[in-house]
């Protein structure tokens, strides 16, 4: 009993913890808690740690929305507040790292706006990018937050976005000319290349929601090209999702296949994009009772796989693909693995899988089997290292209160063994009650079983002679009057 309940608790067996980390050192092995520091075993500890700092670790939204034209429009239409104050906190530290240096005390444009990214009011973050104008009409950073905070349509945002980039490039050519001049001149061009980054990504978002598909993927793959350390921006996801509406799903699989390494960090949409084209292969005949009878196929058990693996990652993306649970507007931020990455995937991405015939279907009939192969607890996956316990905290703050955060999906105890526990727990105590009071417990005893073998007696007295049904309560009464006696 000790056991189940360790085990229900912990998720780990007792007496292989006993055994492994107390006995084998007696016995002359090593244990897991008394490994050297250049050992294997504590590198492998050190690794773990590391890769479970960085999941727990919250990322930039990489399509994350507008403010004023999306999030703005939202509150105005429900009185909700889409976004926390953690989440915009956040946005307003990233501001800060992109959009200002050391150097901004030189150009009072620049002094005006490092205020104006540390306000938390949003009328004063305006009305200074309106003094920076005033100041220099070339301030690209200025245009960025008006683009951002006061534009209430894509079309204005767009426009205010063309004008950063005319001043972007001029304020970045500037600094490529004296860029090796002093360490200042080098942190001030790498902000203007932030500054100009940000304005082309943010470009071309606009373009993909306003329709200009092939323009928006132009636009970022010469920002690949041309800014290829920028890769932790994750712009390949943006240009996934446009590629996907396109439906050009050779040049999906090329970027996957350039993404999807082993060296570099995962995330929802290399797996469940990568699940969803394996998934188009076999997905329109695919059906579960002939899958039964003749087994799966080669191109079904990769699609399975990859569906399994997506599942593994993050384990809280098929309900929503699947609409068994609400969409919300995404953060502004994530974290990989966990429910606020679910909605930012599947805000953008559950058209695509819609568009793909069957691959809902085969989705709904393949997740759930995934918990049911994955160790339980999920001490460590068969493709990830275990799931993060500090990912449920994480996106509470994330994600706004009116929205039921998803949590980790366990697997229930199945019924036999919840029997089993009851019948040893009752056992057990009628054995103790016994051992302590035997005279009461035999006077007990004999009464049910009185009672038991009585009662069919009972009965069949009644159906043969009628008229003692009147006389059956008083005889039931002297029954359970005489039989302890």
């Amino acid at each position: 009993m000790f056991e189940w309940w360790y085990f229900h608790k912990h998720g780990t067996s007792f007496m292989e913890q006993v055994s492994v980390n107390h006995l084998r050192p007696l016995m002359g092995g090593t244990g897991n808690g008394l490994s050297e520091p250049g050992s294997p075993s504590s590198n492998r500890e050190s690794e773990t740690s590391r890769q479970n700092l960085s999941e727990c670790k919250v990322w930039r939204n990489p399509l994350n929305l507008f403010r004023g034209a999306e999030y703005r429009r939202y509150t105005w239409v429900t009185g909700k507040e889409p976004l926390t104050y953690y989440d915009m906190n956040l946005s307003a530290q990233d501001h800060q790292t992109f959009f200002t240096c050391d150097t901004d005390f030189l150009r009072p444009s620049d002094t005006v706006m490092q205020k104006a990214w540390r306000e938390r009011n949003p009328p004063a973050r305006i009305k200074a990018a309106y003094q920076a104008l005033e100041l220099n009409n070339d301030c690209a950073t200025a245009y960025v937050l008006l683009a951002e905070e006061e534009a209430t349509t894509i079309v204005d945002a767009e426009r205010l976005f063309r004008q950063a980039l005319k001043a972007g490039e001029t304020i970045y050519r500037r600094s490529q000319q004296c860029q090796h001049q002093s360490p200042q001149h080098e942190a001030q061009l790498r902000r203007d290349t932030n500054v100009l980054v940000y304005i082309k990504r943010r470009l071309a978002m606009c373009a993909r929601k306003l329709g200009r598909i092939r323009e928006a993927v132009k636009i970022m793959r010469d920002l690949m090209k041309e800014f290829p350390p920028f890769t932790m921006l994750n712009i390949h996801e943006n240009l996934l999702e446009s590629l996907l509406e396109l439906q050009a799903y050779a040049d999906v699989q090329a970027v996957l296949a350039k993404y999807d390494d082993i060296s570099l960090p995962k995330s929802a949409t290399i797996c469940y994009t990568a699940a969803l084209l394996k998934t188009r292969t076999v997905s329109d005949k695919f059906s579960p009772e002939t899958a039964s009878r003749r087994g799966l196929s080669t191109a079904e058990m990769n699609a399975v796989e990859a569906i399994h693996r997506a599942v593994e990652f993050n384990p809280h993306v098929p309900k929503y693909l699947l609409e068994m649970k609400s969409l919300i507007l995404p953060p502004e931020h994530i974290l990989k693995r966990g429910d606020s990455e679910a909605i930012a995937y599947a805000f953008f991405h559950l058209q695509h899988w819609k568009r793909i015939e069957g691959a809902l279907n085969l989705l709904q009939c393949t997740w759930e089997g995934t918990f049911r192969m994955i160790p339980y607890p999920l001490e460590k996956g068969h493709l990830f290292y275990p799931y993060p316990s500090c990912t449920e905290t994480a996106d509470r703050e994330l994600l706004p209160t009116f929205h039921h955060v998803s949590v980790y999906p366990k697997k229930e105890l199945p019924f036999f063994i919840h029997f089993t526990a009851g019948l040893c727990s009752s056992t057990a105590m009628i054995a103790l009650l016994t051992h302590q009071f035997p005279e009461i417990m035999g006077v007990f005893a004999k009464a049910v079983l009185g009672l038991w073998c009585l009662q069919p007696c009972a009965s069949s007295v009644s159906e043969e002679h009628p008229g003692l049904e009147v006389l059956s309560p008083r005889f039931e009464f002297w029954l359970s009057h005489s039989v302890p006696t």
